[in-house]
């Protein structure tokens, strides 16, 4: 059991989703492969209506930003030539989308996209999100200590509410006080942490941020602590920054904690 106690000036619980409450292999198995195999289908299902316009015209802003990258797949404007001119600019968009999910990308356009396909997906009952089975009881002693709890994520905020409107625990939003996305910055950028604080009115030394990211999230010079949730990869964990940063496993409790200036995580390796 490893005991991992908060830093008596945070009160503020900033979690990431995939690896950190959310398994990646919901993310990678699930959620993802769901895009790719659907996304045509949705394009021509929806592609009358102003929102899909207006996801179509971001990826394609976007995609003239990536006009210089190798592979990259141009989404033309529209000719007005008819059906054969649609069917060829959806299915180039179907192929930006899977040439950018092949890269792993997390552009805004793309997760606008994929916020809304997932949207209908489980709107329509065909998905539920999976959380690892400590996460919602931690989360509920966070918030009885006094705590507020804020997702921070690549996914949009959309899919996010998504996930925590849609799970195999119910309806759980209640329990999060906001949530942000790469619209503030990406998480390796500390003007985002900074951004992330103004917006929740705190300082970012009253924040502790948990995630499984762990290249790039210590980012130097930042005043707020790290822990990084090595769910199963324990030989992965880079930190320049020890006494900022702690490796946890699980989230279980023993105990509830007496007050927040004393706060911590009972866990278990």
């Amino acid at each position: 059991m490893v005991v991992l106690s908060v830093p008596a000036e945070v009160t503020v619980i900033l979690l990431d989703i995939e690896g950190t409450t959310t398994p990646i292999a919901f993310v990678k198995d699930i959620l993802f492969p769901y895009i790719e195999e659907n996304v045509k289908e949705y394009l021509q299902t929806h592609w009358e209506e102003e929102e899909c316009q207006q996801d179509v015209s971001l990826l394609r802003k976007q995609a003239e930003e990536d006009a210089h990258l190798d592979g990259a797949v141009p989404i033309p404007a529209a000719s007005g030539n008819g059906v054969d001119d649609l069917q060829q600019m959806i299915q180039a968009v179907v192929d930006n989308v899977c040439w950018q999910m092949s890269l792993d990308r997390k552009t805004t356009a793309l997760k606008q996209l994929q916020g809304h396909m997932w949207r209908a997906a489980f709107t329509a009952g065909r998905m539920k999100a999976e959380f690892f089975a400590d996460v919602v009881p931690a989360v509920r002693k966070w918030r009885e200590a006094g705590m507020k709890v804020y997702i921070y994520s690549s996914g949009s905020v959309e899919a996010q509410k998504l996930l925590f409107g849609h799970s195999t625990e119910g309806d759980i939003l209640e329990l999060v006080d906001g949530h942000f996305d790469t619209k503030i910055g990406r998480k390796v950028e500390s003007e985002s942490y900074r951004k992330i604080a103004d917006s929740i009115g705190c300082s970012t030394n009253n924040i502790l941020f948990l995630t499984d990211v762990t290249r790039g999230s210590l980012t130097p010079g930042l005043e707020y602590s790290i822990a990084i949730s090595a769910r199963c990869s324990l030989d992965l964990l880079v930190s320049s920054n020890p006494p900022t940063s702690a490796l946890l496993s699980s989230w279980n409790y023993r105990h509830t904690p007496p007050r927040p200036a004393n706060f911590s995580i009972f866990l278990f390796l």
